[in-house]
């Protein structure tokens, strides 16, 4: 594996912490970074064979109902090092409702009404859950981000705002 990407990177992040199963890493992916890059359980499951083919990790116990523990190894650790150290390239920004919102105008009054309730409703949850981390954050990077977090949820409030119900 040349280059690592994203996901491979997240996952041989959260394997620092310890081994853990697919299963562990989806969740733990979502806990620690759901808000800003979503890891999919086929994603997961993709990317561990391929790092073990790599050398990255390497597969620990097996736990129940057959799940499999997977172990970061030297040359993993050595390999997240690098790609943090890397350029990071452009964020890209793949938002389902941004999508929509484009296309808004296709949609009937009522229908846009209700994307538009039901995002704000999603967009004011976010807000809340950053709120609380921010005051949960442990250490300055993770409060950093926690207050992206916070501003990111208001400026997609402030988005949903301006886009015109009727």
């Amino acid at each position: 594996m040349s280059e690592l990407n994203a996901t491979a990177a997240a996952l041989l992040g959260l394997l620092h912490d310890g081994p853990a199963t697919g299963g562990q890493l989806v969740a733990g992916a979502d806990e620690r970074f759901g808000a800003f890059f979503s890891v999919t359980r086929s994603q997961v499951y993709r990317e561990l064979p391929a790092l073990s083919k790599e050398g990255l990790v390497r597969l620990g116990k097996q736990g129940p109902r057959s799940s499999q523990q997977y172990v970061l190894t030297a040359a993993g650790k050595k390999a997240f090092k690098t790609w943090l150290a890397s350029e990071a390239g452009p964020d890209h920004l793949r938002s389902p409702l941004i999508l929509r919102l484009v296309h808004a105008g296709s949609l009937t009054a009522k229908q846009r009404s209700g994307l538009l309730e039901a995002a704000r409703t999603s967009y004011q949850g976010r807000l809340d859950e950053a709120k609380v981390a921010t005051k949960a954050a442990d250490g300055p990077y993770a409060k950093a981000v926690a207050e992206f977090a916070q501003a990111q949820a208001k400026a997609a409030l402030k988005l949903l705002d301006a886009i015109p119900q009727a």
